[in-house]
């Protein structure tokens, strides 16, 4: 049995972590040592108790021989912390992964990621900001990390990838029981650029104590987390958690007061969270010099922009929408001016393909 076989077989006896297999190597040296060492002394090493030793004692190969099979039929590789390829902010936390199932690539660049999460049961409202917020931060080199869920997870990929840039999905589950299975073309298209990652056996379901895990997992990955839209004990949160665990910084948006998916962002805001309406809040929090470059991207389109907004009144109403959609009621509330001037306006705005309406009167930037 090879080192990388064993630290497999590890993690297929499950509840073995990074903390109880480093205790194992304290004790036993290798990871190899592990399974010709009696019972009753694997239950000498602290946190090892009976039912862990017993299933030890009991792992057959066949199970071994089996993973790895079912791997490289599904195009996966295996790696563990002994691989150069193995992510450094990942490894940097107090519980990394002791192995990781791989499909696509991780490279140096996603050092320099952040994560993206929310509600499964977004808004429009934060569906086009998780999309917009990664197609930004993607078009400047982030790679785009998040869990593949439905709702936010979902549209933060898909931002990332419609921007030409690189995404992490780490599930939580095995690879050959993607959830949920709506996502599966969208697993494979983020392995053609980026990487699809799991810390679980390929055969693992999708089990409700495997999410927090993997959780863990995507703030570990990241520089820092934005949370879009989150309820009051969404999982989001808890990815929050864990990033405030390891050092990284959080990121929240705002939203309605009366929303329910609004009430765990609104909080962590309240608890000292950033707070984020536009990409360079997110860039001065990590003093990154990108946020020069942004800034100068933005001055050089501006005058594009100005050319087809002959009118001031025009010009004051698109700089009231965002990139994100707003409520016409909000339009109304935030500008001076009359409901029939603003229809006019956002008439003349659509007509020049400079704005766009959305289902329930709502707007955005085209």
């Amino acid at each position: 049995m090879t080192r990388l076989e064993a630290l497999v077989a590890l993690n297929l006896t499950g509840d073995i972590g990074s903390i109880r297999l480093h205790k194992l190597l304290r004790y036993f040296k290798e990871p190899q040592d592990v399974f010709s060492a009696p019972q009753q002394q694997l239950m000498q090493v602290a946190g090892i108790g009976e039912n862990i030793a017993a299933r030890i004692s009991a792992f057959k190969e066949e199970a071994l021989d089996e993973e790895f099979a079912l791997a490289r039929k599904l195009n996966l590789r295996i790696i563990t912390q002994d691989d150069a390829e193995y992510p450094e902010n990942l490894r940097n936390i107090p519980d990394p992964p002791p192995v990781l199932y791989l499909k696509g690539r991780l490279t140096a660049e996603d050092n320099l990621a952040l994560a993206i999460v929310g509600s499964r049961r977004a808004s429009l409202y934060g569906l086009s900001s998780a999309e917009h917020f990664a197609g930004e931060l993607a078009g400047l080199g982030f790679s785009i990390v998040s869990g593949m869920a439905r709702g936010i997870d979902t549209a933060a990929h898909r931002g990332a990838l419609k921007a030409g840039g690189r995404t992490i999905a780490v599930i939580g589950s095995g690879f050959n029981h993607i959830y949920p299975r709506e996502n599966q073309g969208l697993a494979e298209k983020i392995a053609e650029g980026g990487a699809v990652v799991s810390e679980f056996p390929v055969n693992a379901k999708p089990l409700k104590q495997n999410f927090p895990r993997r959780n863990r997992v995507i703030s570990g990955l990241s520089l820092g987390v934005l949370v879009v839209e989150a309820a009051r004990n969404s999982g989001a949160l808890i990815t929050a958690d864990f990033a405030l665990e390891q050092g990284r910084e959080v990121f929240a948006l705002p939203g309605k007061i009366d929303v329910s998916t609004s009430l765990g962002t609104n909080t962590l805001i309240k608890q000292g969270a950033k707070l984020v309406c536009a990409i360079e809040d997110i860039l001065e929090e990590l003093k990154t010099p990108l946020k020069e470059k942004v800034l100068r991207q933005k001055q050089e389109a501006a005058p594009e922009i100005k050319r087809d907004l002959v009118d001031n009144e025009e010009s004051l109403l698109y700089n009231l929408i965002p990139k994100q959609a707003v409520s016409l009621d909000d339009i109304i509330e935030r500008s001076n001016l009359g409901i029939p001037r603003i229809s006019a306006l956002l008439l003349k705005l659509k007509f020049k393909k400079l704005i766009q309406e959305l289902p329930g009167r709502n707007f955005i930037r085209a």
